[in-house]
């Protein structure tokens, strides 16, 4: 059928023509920005799938710069106890030269004792002043506080690492479970023939956690005296010996009861040995007054639990390591030996969080407490602090204190020891583990992400090529429709 009205063959060549004129835009679009979905229409499902890879994917790699800067932190902070530890370690060579009185005057001794006491203006001063980009990192602002902890029954917190979570403070609950023990070792001191003295004479070995030595005693000696001779070494050994019901040092006690050897410290580290070397047939230890004949006991530790969880104890240390909760404490004596004991603190704020994820929560976050090493800081409460070693203090140099002095040394180069080493495990086993495993993630998110929303360069040139035949051959068919009508003409004619 003929007609001049409507020209049916040029519409459908104009429809035609008008789909490949699309299909060639998309491709020339697709080419030129090297993506396969520039609007919502390209791909709707995969618009939203992609944009969502593409916001994890720069979380992730913040997540990670976040990381990075960490380990800038830790860095810093690490040199700054790297010299400390120089300066304590050199403080701990004076204190010993000091010590050889027999060799040094005391002049010598005083001028020991002004370096010492540079020494430890020079470690507050690097507590004060340690910081990054602003932020001081070993004064104290980067440890946690906490409120409620009963003197009575804690000693020495420190809390190394909280998750508070939704929450502002984080309640922490100690309960005694087995209490802390020292190790013992009776003597009855009800001999027959001998009450409250030796029998005969006796060679003996004490040994304890400290160190061994060696006592000889003649036939008669009081208990009194062998106490005395045995605490007189306690330093060398970590012995104490005592009339039973009585103090230590007293000799003025009922003897008959007999004598106790004790460790100094309490733990299953601890422990006395006491063996016969020569002579001495009547001579025996029990584990207590009535108890079986030993010659060797050990101590126990605290057993606590800690909000629920149960707690590593040493002696009467107790160390909590959870996610939500990483501490230590010092429990006291009356404390530690008293099953049943329960004691409460909060935490109430501090410390410093790290956003290590992709995402604000307590998952993607890690509290991380440095605890200030400023010389009233550094010891502890038995032994004393450091500041206690300079000229104006009870632990100085020229007091003759060079023993306590060294004790609270070495207590403190073993703080900072334990300070590296914790900001080291951090380093290593939870920023530079988690940045690499976040790299990996990084690299699987962009390829998911580019394998829904790049261009496919080799298919899309084909496409291309297709697009531009069928326009040219779109147009010359419209040309050829347009024509036909003519042929009407013909029939007029």
């Amino acid at each position: 059928m003929l007609r001049i009205n409507t020209n049916i063959s040029s519409l459908i060549a104009q429809h035609r023509l008008h789909q490949s004129n699309e299909k060639l835009t998309d491709s020339l679009q697709h080419l030129s920005t090297g993506l396969s979905i520039n609007r919502g229409a390209d791909n709707p499902a995969g618009l939203i799938v992609s944009e969502r890879l593409r916001s994890e994917v720069n979380a992730v790699q913040q997540a990670i710069a976040n990381s990075e800067r960490a380990v800038n932190v830790i860095a810093t902070t690490e040199a700054a106890l790297q010299e400390i530890s120089h300066l304590l370690t050199s403080m701990r060579a004076l204190v010993l030269e000091a010590a050889n009185t027999g060799a040094f005057s005391q002049q010598e001794i005083e001028a020991n004792q002004l370096q010492i006491d540079s020494a430890v203006e020079s470690i507050t001063r690097i507590a004060n002043t340690t910081s990054f980009a602003g932020m001081k990192t070993l004064d104290g602002s980067l440890d946690y506080r906490s409120s409620g902890v009963d003197a009575a029954n804690l000693q020495d917190l420190k809390v190394f690492g909280a998750n508070f979570g939704t929450n502002a403070t984080l309640p922490v609950t100690v309960d005694v479970l087995a209490s802390a023990q020292t190790a013992s070792l009776f003597v009855s001191g009800n001999t027959a023939g001998s009450p409250g003295a030796l029998l005969s004479s006796v060679t003996l070995e004490v040994q304890g956690t400290l160190g061994v030595d060696v006592f000889q005693f003649t036939s008669g000696t009081a208990l009194s005296a062998v106490v005395f001779r045995i605490n007189s070494t306690s330093d060398a050994t970590g012995l104490n010996a005592s009339l039973v019901n009585s103090g230590r040092w007293l000799t003025g006690a009922d003897q008959t009861s007999g004598m106790l050897i004790t460790s100094t410290s309490y733990g299953s580290d601890a422990f006395v040995s006491v063996r016969k070397l020569t002579g001495g047939d009547f001579f025996q230890t029990f584990n207590q007054q009535g108890g079986s004949a030993i010659n060797y006991d050990a101590g126990q530790d605290v057993l606590a639990m800690v909000n629920g969880n149960m707690a590593l104890g040493d002696g009467r240390q107790v160390t909590l390591y959870t996610p939500t909760l990483n501490l230590q404490m010092m429990m006291t004596v009356a404390a530690a030996t008293t099953v049943g004991l329960n004691t409460a603190f909060t935490i109430t704020g501090g410390g410093a969080a790290y956003q290590i994820g992709q995402f604000v929560d307590a998952n993607n976050q890690v509290g991380f407490g440095i605890q200030s090493v400023a010389s009233t800081r550094l010891g502890n409460q038995t032994d004393g602090f450091l500041s206690s070693i300079r000229a104006d203090g009870p632990n100085s140099l020229i007091t003759g204190q060079a023993n306590q002095a060294e004790r609270i040394i070495r207590s403190a180069i073993d703080q900072i020891a334990i300070q590296r080493g914790r900001l080291g495990a951090f380093e290593r086993n939870t920023l530079r583990t988690t940045i690499r495993s976040q790299q990996i993630a990084v690299e699987n998110l962009a390829a998911a992400e580019s394998h829904i929303r790049d261009t496919d360069f080799a298919a899309e040139t084909s496409a291309l090529s297709r697009a531009q035949i069928l326009v040219n051959a779109g147009t010359s068919v419209l040309a050829l429709a347009n024509n036909s009508a003519q042929n009407v003409l013909a029939l007029l004619q």
